[in-house]
């Protein structure tokens, strides 16, 4: 068995360094490699964003420079068709009309060299740019499936190294399994652990109609008051006699019910539940102060009712010593009255620092309360307003992608979570450490001063990033950039959640 054991040993440690380890490595490798092409993925979004804005703009001043040369025309013939329009300001009015058609056709020009240049960014977005970061993700997936086939084989080759070896092991222990002897093992445990005594003679009989003293036998087993029988047999070989007899109770046992039920409660060491807390040793501090504001109340709420527990648990222990003493002295013979004094005065103490913790604890608990904000009927309504909005706000949305050619064109905040939905979906295989993605907008309706460690400072009509709904507790997790993120009240905040939002790179 312990070559057996041993050999599985030697499969745990090759399986640790021939593949453990490197998939370990190269798993690292991956991550780094996958991080690297989906950097590269929105560097080339951010970069036809940009084109796309600037098609809009050279657009729009091309339709403004015409309108206005339109409008310097039509202000010329009106001047030149009016005989009370002196000469000077008819020419005043040409020049202007032909500076107007001028700049119009520079406008013109710089928006077809833009729609041109934008024309071909997009061809070479969606024909080559993305589909090489699509094809090395790809390839790295496949070298990636190629790799657990090798360790597959790796396990395989060395499970195989050492079936031999416990093909041996396993033929020697059915080797030993079959030349088990019950009876010798048996006759071995009789002569360990046999007694060697003789079993008692014959008991003699006693004529009671004689008016002698009767004397008791010498092998009898019962016990005289001068102890003769307890100079053949002491009390040890009898029990080894007579292992199956029913053993008297010694006189310690033999004390009233009452006494005997709480003896061992009076000895047992009292149990204090009130420092359970303070032994933890957590990382957060006693008050939780390191918590969300509604987190916190739920802690310390639950930390009172823990103490107030505690106090009952105290309570019920010293009520149940109080009537234990009132017996001992209705009735002296059944103990000593005294002895619960010592008892009474522990669970008093106790009881003091259950009570000051569970204090202290409330006075916390009170203050949170105090400065968690009331959400009224008003701001109800306009939380459940949201979801209208939040419709209407992504029909907007599809509008203007609908205007875009082939769609690529989103609004920015849409564009942010379109690039981490899929990073998401992909984060879950290899990494825990990316940051959690937008699942819609909001909107700061008043000003929110955040002092509490976890929470966020906002400003009336900010727009931030929502990253986590309200769990129940009236708070929402936002996001201002990568490196600020926090919880605010929900109801200082308008969301609008995306829940069609199509992702930037769904467009295979």
């Amino acid at each position: 068995m312990n070559d057996y054991a041993g050999q599985h040993e030697v499969i745990s440690e090759n399986m640790t360094s021939q593949i453990t380890t490197e998939l370990a490595r190269y798993v690292q490798e991956l991550k780094q490699e996958r991080k690297s092409h989906f950097h590269d993925g929105r560097k080339a979004q951010q970069h036809i964003e940009t084109c796309w804005k600037q098609l809009e703009s050279s657009k729009r001043r091309f339709e403004r420079d015409c309108k206005e040369a339109d409008r310097a025309q039509q202000y010329f013939e009106k001047m030149d068709a009016d005989i009370n329009v002196t000469k000077a300001d008819v020419e005043k009015a040409r020049q202007q009309a032909q500076l107007r058609q001028q700049m119009a056709e520079d406008s013109k020009a710089e928006y077809s060299s833009t729609l041109q240049k934008f024309n071909h960014e997009q061809h070479e977005h969606y024909h080559t740019h993305i589909p090489d970061i699509f094809q090395k993700i790809q390839e790295m997936e496949e070298r990636r499936i190629v790799r657990i086939g090798e360790s597959m084989k790796t396990f395989a080759e060395v499970d195989r190294q050492v079936v031999p070896i416990i093909g041996k092991c396993l033929d020697e222990i059915t080797r030993a399994a079959e030349s088990i002897s019950q009876k010798d093992d048996s006759q071995l445990v009789i002569e360990a652990f046999k007694s060697g005594f003789e079993p008692p003679g014959d008991v003699d009989f006693e004529d009671f109609t004689q008016p002698i003293k009767r004397a008791v036998s010498e092998s009898s087993l019962s016990n005289s008051k001068d102890g003769k029988p307890e100079s053949r047999f002491s009390s040890k070989s009898k029990g080894k006699l007579w292992p199956f007899i029913k053993k008297n109770k010694s006189p310690k046992q033999q004390k009233e019910p009452l006494s005997h039920r709480f003896n061992e409660f009076m000895t047992s060491k009292p149990k204090i539940h009130c420092f359970r807390s303070l032994k933890r040793g957590g990382a957060g501090p006693e008050d939780f102060s390191n918590l969300p504001p509604e987190q916190r109340r739920k802690k310390l709420q639950q930390k009172v009712d823990e103490l107030n527990k505690d106090i009952q648990k105290e309570m019920d222990q010293r009520d149940a010593l109080t009537k234990m003493k009132d017996v001992y002295i209705k009735n002296p013979q059944m103990g000593d009255a005294a002895s619960v004094d010592h008892k009474l005065a522990e669970l008093g103490q106790n009881l003091e620092k259950l009570r000051s913790e569970a204090q202290k604890f409330e006075g916390w608990l009170a203050e949170v309360e105090g400065r968690l904000p009331v959400r009224s009927e008003q701001t109800r309504r306009q939380s459940g307003a949201c979801e209208p909005q939040n419709t209407l706000t992504v029909n907007h949305c599809a509008q203007d992608r609908e205007s875009s050619p082939d769609g690529s064109y989103t609004e920015e905040p849409s564009q942010e979570n379109e690039m981490k939905a899929p990073a998401t979906d992909f984060d879950d295989e290899f990494d825990d450490e990316e940051p959690l993605p937008t699942i819609g907008t909001c909107k700061a309706l008043y000003t929110f001063e955040g002092q509490n460690e976890g929470t966020i400072s906002v400003t009336e009509g900010e727009t931030l990033y929502v990253i986590e709904e309200d769990k129940g507790d009236g708070w929402t997790r936002i996001r201002r950039n990568e490196d600020e993120e926090g919880y605010v009240p929900t109801s200082y905040v308008e969301v609008f959640l995306e829940k069609n939002a199509k992702g930037a790179m769904t467009y295979i």
